[in-house]
C-alpha cells in the first residue's frame, strides 16, 4: 500500500481526531518560565489552540518520512559530518561554515501582469553548494529545481525606498499563501515599503516532493542542514542585489521557520531591522516535542542520538552567533499558547537578542495572521527603524 493511500485510509478511519484528542489531553508543550505571560483560558484561545493542533496532526499524518533504505545511512552521515565539522573548526566557529556568496549579477525579472499588484518574479541561480567533503553533497545538488532561486518583488515607483524581505515559513512558497501570510496589501500599500518574498529551498517552484517543503524537515538531518544553509546563502545574494540597486535600507521579517532563517541571517548579514514572528529556534527540541516516543527509539537504533544531532545543527542555529543588527532594531512576536513552535523558542531567542521589544498575544501559531498585537509590533518595528515615510511622504534620512 502506498504512503498516500495509507494516509487517506487513516484519516477516513478517524486517525486525525484520535491524534488531536491525544495531543490536547497532553496539555501545553512549553516549559515553565517566569518571563512567559500566562495563557488566559477562554473559548477564543481554545479555538486557536485547536486550529494549531489540527494543522499539526494533519501534517504528521501526511508528511513524507525517511524510507527504511535511507534510514540505515542517517547515523553514518551524522558521524561523518560531525568528524568533518570538528576538523574544520566549524563547530567552534559556526560563522566560518557559511561561505560568502558571489555578488548576484545575472537575474531574470518578469512582471506577472497582475491587475491588483505591481509584482515581479525574480529568478537567479542559487550558486549554493555544500562543502566538497560534506556527506549528502551529491544528493543535494541532484535536486535541479532547487538550484534556481525565486523571489516575488513588489516595488513602489519613484525614489528608492527601504525593502522588507519577508521570509516565509514551512509549506509556504506560493504567492497567494505568502501574500496572505505577510499582509501584503497593508505592508506594501498601507505602510509604503518595498517587499521581497523569497522562495525557501525545496518550496514552491523549487519543490522536490508532492508538496512544497517536502525534504526540508522529514528527518534526513544532513538535508535539513543544507536546506537551512542554502536559505541564508540565497538571501544574502538577494539582499546584496537589492542594495546594489539602490535600496537605502534592508530588513528581514520571518515567520515560523522563516523566523528561524531571518534570525540566523541577522547573525551573518548586517541588516537594518529584523523581526522574528512565532519563531522556532531549535530543530531538535521541536522534533522531540512533536515526534512520538517510538520514533525517538527508532532513530536511536539507527545510530542517531539527539546530542550529536544538536551539535551538528549548531552551525545553522540562530542561537549560536551574536546578531549583527543593533539591539534597538531587533523585534519579536509570539503566541502564549503556540502549539507548533512552543513559546520557549521565542524566549530563547529574546534572551539571546538581549531582551529587545517583544509582543505576546493570547493565541497560537496560526492565529498570528489576525492578532492586532502583531500588526502593531510590525508597524512599530519598521517605524523605529526608519523604514516608514514621514508626513509628506519623505523617507527619513
Amino acid at each position: 500500500m502506498g504512503f498516500a493511500r495509507g494516509v487517506d485510509l487513516a484519516l477516513r478511519a478517524g486517525a486525525l481526531p484520535f491524534l488531536l484528542g491525544l495531543r490536547l489531553a497532553q496539555g501545553g508543550v512549553a516549559r515553565a518560565d517566569a518571563a512567559l505571560p500566562a495563557a488566559r483560558r477562554s473559548l477564543s484561545l481554545a479555538a486557536k489552540v485547536a486550529l494549531d493542533e489540527i494543522f499539526l496532526c494533519t501534517e504528521v499524518l501526511s508528511a513524507p518520512v525517511v524510507s527504511r533504505a535511507d534510514g540505515s545511512r542517517l547515523g553514518r552521515e551524522l558521524r561523518r559530518a560531525l568528524a568533518l565539522f570538528e576538523r574544520s573548526g566549524w563547530l567552534d566557529d559556526p560563522a566560518s561554515y557559511h561561505g560568502t556568496p558571489a555578488p548576484l549579477e545575472e537575474v531574470e525579472v518578469r512582471s506577472l501582469g497582475s491587475p491588483w499588484w505591481n509584482v515581479s518574479r525574480l529568478r537567479y541561480e542559487s550558486g549554493y553548494e555544500p562543502h566538497p567533503e560534506e556527506p549528502g553533497r551529491a544528493r543535494w545538488l541532484a535536486q535541479r529545481a532547487n538550484r534556481t532561486a525565486h523571489a516575488w518583488l513588489l516595488e513602489h515607483p519613484g525614489p528608492p525606498r527601504p525593502w522588507v524581505v519577508c521570509v516565509p515559513g514551512y509549506r509556504m512558497g506560493h504567492p497567494v499563501v505568502d501574500f496572505t501570510g505577510f499582509r501584503l496589501h497593508w505592508l506594501h500599500r498601507g505602510l509604503g515599503v518595498n517587499v521581497a518574498i523569497p522562495v525557501m529551498p525545496l518550496h514552491g517552484p523549487r519543490s522536490a516532493g508532492r508538496r512544497g517543503g517536502d525534504g526540508f524537515l522529514r528527518g534526513d538531518f544532513v538535508d535539513t542542514l543544507h536546506a537551512q544553509a542554502q536559505a541564508v546563502f540565497d538571501l544574502r545574494r538577494l539582499i546584496g542585489w537589492l542594495r546594489r540597486n539602490g535600496a537605502p535600507a534592508v530588513g528581514a521579517h520571518g515567520v515560523s521557520l522563516g523566523a528561524y532563517t531571518a534570525a540566523l541571517l541577522a547573525a551573518i548579514e548586517p541588516l537594518d531591522c529584523v523581526i522574528a514572528g512565532v519563531p522556532t529556534t531549535n530543530f531538535v527540541s521541536l522534533m522531540r516535542a512533536h515526534m512520538p516516543r517510538f520514533a525517538h527509539r527508532v532513530l536511536e537504533r539507527l545510530g542517531v542520538d539527539f546530542e550529536s544531532l544538536e551539535r551538528l545543527l549548531h552551525v545553522v542555529s540562530p542561537l549560536a552567533m551574536p546578531p549583527l543588527v543593533t539591539p534597538a532594531r531587533r523585534f519579536l512576536y509570539a503566541g502564549t499558547a503556540d502549539r507548533l513552535a512552543p513559546p520557549d523558542h521565542a524566549l530563547d531567542l529574546w534572551r539571546h537578542w538581549e531582551e529587545p521589544r517583544i509582543a505576546w498575544y493570547q493565541g497560537g501559531h496560526v492565529s498570528f495572521l489576525f492578532e492586532p498585537q502583531v500588526k502593531e509590533l510590525i508597524r512599530t518595528a519598521l517605524g523605529e527603524s526608519g523604514f516608514l515615510p514621514q508626513r509628506g511622504g519623505a523617507l527619513p534620512g
